[in-house]
């Protein structure tokens, strides 16, 4: 219980102030008038009357003491997954949590701050929101458990009397390597060098290392092992074989003595685009389908197209006028010698070996193919013949063998089951598509069938030989759909697909293993022709690694989606393939520095009359002080006893009786009447 004198004036303090003049006025006039007798009583009743005026009164309030505040602040991002630091977090926070509940009226609020994202550990940005709604009068002090590595101290605002301790995971003195990269472009041209500039860093380094080894991947394939100067730019250059992304994996060496190897691999994606798409189509016996493949490869304004079409062999004579002949030259050398590298696809459309071509220039065709070029066949009748193209060097290549003859009536061109899950047909169709009527009688021996025609036999088939790629179709009539007959069917996307699958688009490959992070989720797509279940191994930034079983889904696909956290690197593995996914920006302010340090905090502590701690050398003692006291030491630190309390009730009382008034006012009066009547 705690009381107040306070007044409580019936008036206003002008009027009480004249009221106090003319009173002391009236009474001098009384001493100098001779009034001598009762003056004394006459002021006291004037005195009485102003203290009755002012009404003082007595307020009695019941108070409740309040608990003190402390905060403590657990940094949970991804550097302080680092052994040991998880184990330090968390037994300081038990420690801490133990002694503090060990006092009473003290409340203990814990905040686990789990940043680490595009901004780097935003510590202070926690601390500030959990203080937020505490009143200073009640706030103890701060302890923030952390490795030091706080991206927003320069934000700190100090607050009266609120301490901020530090205590610090992990080992002092310790050694990072890091690499990270200095500029990569976002796109390049395929077929075309790119620059990547990369540099590495040591961080708490004694020794006489200068170089570290590199290795450099593209699409999960090594292409280079460098020896790189330490902290010194350097560049390499890379060919990027294929549109769409390409994955550019750069991994350096571990330092030894090195406590984590989180920074020491970094990964970009470089989006391959194709400048002009060349295109070489040569025709054989003309016939109804010619002008269909030219007019789809035409209608892409992306491809430059070399159209040839032979209307007769050399050793024919029908006396046509030589001005009536061909106005160039066939450019068998140029095409097939000394440009031949230059075309990305080339097309055989009914195609007849009769000399036309030597012999040396389809070998060398064959040798182009091996060494990564495309080609496509489309075969007639002539196929099947004495001058087919299967019966030259281009036959090794061929997955369609010849069985003598064509198939001269309708059919309608059907899915295969592995045509269902294969990316260039899959989601297709075959339920309403327009007839054919003509195919060669062949017989798959290699490669993947994914139409059948009459009887089942293979329509559309596609082959890998060497690092290069090979598409054969069994039929001349996909004219008909172009015409819409029967309805048609879907003749240009087949086209654009089969073309981008031969030039190795990697969203066409039938065995492809991809992710990518979309608002803190980690989406990952399979794409197999083997209908078995399947799981994926996913090693997460910090090193943490689990299996994620892929759920299955139509046309080949599984997928699977995972909740993600950590900024930094993602790496999926199914046994085969092996895909990244970044989270963050290619230089996370995260892993820029996984060293622990006293640096970043050191100004708050200061400016707060906080101290900083090593966990390594044990927990400090806690103590609590009267404010303005000093609230750190060696082995201790200190937090702020305040003794704040809350006002419960409050109870007002006069403290003098208005007929006690009425009575000394009458009693003074009358003495003073009296004294003066004597």
């Amino acid at each position: 219980m705690i009381s107040t004198f306070v007044f409580a004036p019936l008036f206003g303090w002008p009027v009480l102030l004249s009221g106090a003049i003319i009173f002391a006025v009236l009474l001098v006039l009384a001493i100098y008038g001779g009034a001598g007798r009762g003056v004394v009583l006459r002021a006291g009743v004037a005195a009485l009357l102003m203290i009755a005026l002012l009404n003082p009164r007595v307020i009695e309030e019941s108070r409740q003491q309040l608990d003190d505040i402390a905060v403590i602040i657990v940094d949970r991002s991804p550097s302080q997954n680092l052994a040991p630091r998880p184990e330090q977090t968390d037994r300081a926070l038990a420690q801490v949590r133990e002694k503090l509940a060990e006092r009473e009226n003290l409340e203990i609020r814990v905040v686990q701050a789990a940043t680490g994202g595009q901004d780097g550990t935003q510590l202070i940005a926690a601390l500030q929101r959990a203080l937020a709604d505490v009143p200073s009068g009640r706030l103890a002090g701060s302890i923030l458990i952390t490795d030091g590595q706080v991206h927003d101290a320069n934000r700190f605002r100090t607050r009266p009397n609120a301490p901020v301790h530090v205590l610090l995971t992990g080992q002092q003195q310790e050694m990072d390597r890091r690499l990270m990269i200095v500029q990569v472009p976002g796109y390049g041209l395929v077929g075309k060098d790119i620059g990547v500039s990369y540099r590495v860093e040591d961080k708490g380094r004694t020794g006489a290392v200068k170089t570290a080894r590199v290795r450099l991947s593209l699409d999960g394939e090594l292409i280079e092992i460098a020896e790189a100067e330490i902290g010194q730019d350097q560049t390499f250059e890379v060919n990027l074989d294929h549109a769409g992304p390409n994955v550019i994996e750069i991994e350096v060496e571990t330092l030894n003595g090195e406590f984590s190897t989180l920074n020491n691999r970094v990964v970009a994606t470089v989006n391959g685009v194709r400048d002009r798409l060349k295109v070489m189509l040569i025709s054989g016996l003309p016939h109804a389908g010619e002008r269909t493949w030219r007019n789809l490869l035409k209608s892409d304004p992306s491809v430059d197209l070399v159209h040839f079409t032979i209307l007769r062999p050399p050793e024919v004579n029908d006396l046509t006028p030589i001005n009536e002949l061909a106005l160039i030259r066939f450019p068998t050398q140029e095409l097939f010698e000394e440009k031949l590298d230059e075309f990305d696809l080339i097309v055989f459309d009914r195609y007849v070996e009769r000399g036309v071509l030597p012999d040396v220039y389809l070998r060398n065709i064959a040798a182009y193919v091996r060494g990564g070029g495309a080609i496509l066949f489309v075969d007639g009748p002539e196929y099947s013949s004495v001058f087919s193209l299967f019966k030259s060097s281009l036959g090794d290549i061929m997955p369609l063998v010849p069985l003598g003859g064509s198939m001269e009536k309708g059919f309608r061109p059907q899915l295969s089951d592995l045509g269902r899950r294969h990316p260039v047909t899959s989601g297709l169709d075959d339920t309403r598509w327009g007839r054919w009527y003509r195919q060669v009688s062949v017989r798959a021996r290699s490669g993947k069938v994914l139409m059948t025609g009459q009887d089942g036999t293979p329509l559309l088939a596609l082959e890998r030989v060497g690092k290069g790629r090979v598409a054969q179709m069994s039929s001349d009539h996909i004219w008909l759909w172009a015409r819409g007959f029967e309805g048609g069917g879907p003749h240009g996307e087949l086209v654009r697909r089969l073309a981008h699958w031969l030039m190795k688009e990697p969203e066409l490959e039938e065995e492809r293993l991809s992710a990518r992070v979309e608002n803190g989720k980690l989406k990952i797509e399979r794409r197999s022709l083997d209908p078995a279940p399947v799981e994926v191994t996913l090693s997460a930034p910090s090193g943490a690694a689990w299996n994620i079983p892929l759920i299955p889904g139509k046309a080949g696909l599984a997928t699977a989606t995972v909740d993600v956290a950590e900024t930094g690197l993602y790496r999926l593995e199914d046994g085969t393939h092996v895909a990244f996914a970044a989270s963050g920006p290619a230089n996370p302010k995260e892993v820029q520095d996984l060293r622990s340090s006293a640096a970043p905090l050191t100004p708050v502590a200061n400016a707060s009359g906080g101290g900083l701690y090593w966990l390594q050398e044990g927990l400090p003692d806690i103590r609590f002080l009267k404010s303005g006291r000093k609230l750190t030491g060696s082995g201790w630190l200190g937090l702020v006893e305040n003794n704040a309390s809350a006002v419960t009730g409050a109870q007002e009382k006069p403290m003098l009786s208005d007929l006690l008034v009425l009575l000394l006012l009458l009693a003074g009066l009358g003495g003073a009447w009296w004294r003066e009547g004597r």
